[in-house]
């Protein structure tokens, strides 16, 4: 990753990569296809499907990203959802809420007594083996770690991880949504304290494909307090998440902008 686009992470991104919602049936079959590649075929954490698409109850109640190279032909990336309450049962829980019931510590935040409305979880965060870099991550749906951002000689920046989340954010923000949780690894809030996000740990961990810990974010305070370097991917991706909701999909390229080279170093 060159120097000059560590410090313009949104002219890295959109050199690289495209974003959008999977509004349409066609796209969220690309976002069910690539979580049946990672978590059925690759992982081995659900069963494989005949269809070959990874579904499950939360899905028709979920916002839905899909994350494709900037290129020709374009190539499925990764892709990540934000699961919703349910319209008619509210109170239905959400999936960490299942998950982590014996280790949520209600001190610091009981989810069953906000808005329900107002909280959302992002779940699913799924990359294709050939965009994870290292060897460990055969065995991993997605992680983050020291070395994705590089050392000071050779900085380099998370694109594919960082941007689904982001993606995430840009979907709860749209959909007035305040908190988002997440069932993540202890380290996650360490690496995302780097870009000024904070995410609070709000139980004890669980034992789920590895060990896990719920995690609250606050939506706004990551607009707000985000550092001014990943500002302009922030730019980027909500703009591409608005242009997606303005097209209504239906296309087969996500955004009309030109592709850009075959993938990154």
């Amino acid at each position: 990753m060159l120097l000059f686009e560590r410090f313009n992470l949104g002219h890295g991104f959109r050199k690289y990569f495209r974003i959008a919602p999977a509004v349409d049936d066609p796209l969220r079959d690309r976002v069910y296809r690539i979580r049946h590649e990672v978590y059925c075929e690759e992982l081995k954490f659900e069963p494989e499907r005949p269809d070959r698409r990874e579904t499950d109850e939360y899905d028709p109640h979920s916002l839905h990203c899909l994350l494709t190279t900037n290129s020709e032909p374009e190539r499925p990336v990764g892709c990540t959802r934000v699961v919703l309450a349910r319209p008619d049962d509210p109170d239905f829980p959400l999936p960490f809420e299942r998950t982590c019931a014996a280790t949520i510590d209600r001190r610091i935040v009981d989810p069953a007594r906000l808005p329900r409305d107002r909280i959302a979880e992002v779940s699913r965060l799924a990359v294709r083996a050939s965009y994870r870099r290292r060897r460990a991550d055969g065995h991993e749906e997605m992680s983050i770690h020291d070395e994705d951002f590089g050392l000071p000689e050779r900085p380099r920046f998370p694109y594919i991880p960082i941007g689904l989340y982001l993606g995430a954010v840009a979907l709860a923000a749209r959909s007035g949504i305040d908190t988002l949780f997440v069932l993540t690894e202890p380290r996650l809030a360490s690496h995302f304290a780097k870009l000024g996000v904070e995410i609070r740990q709000i139980g004890g961990g669980v034992d789920h494909r590895g060990l896990r810990v719920p995690s609250m974010m606050d939506v706004q305070g990551i607009i707000k307090n985000m550092r001014m370097i990943v500002k302009p991917i922030w730019r980027v991706i909500r703009e591409e998440i608005e242009v997606g909701y303005e097209r209504g999909a239906g296309g087969s390229r996500l955004t009309d902008r030109p592709p850009g080279p075959p993938g990154p170093p």
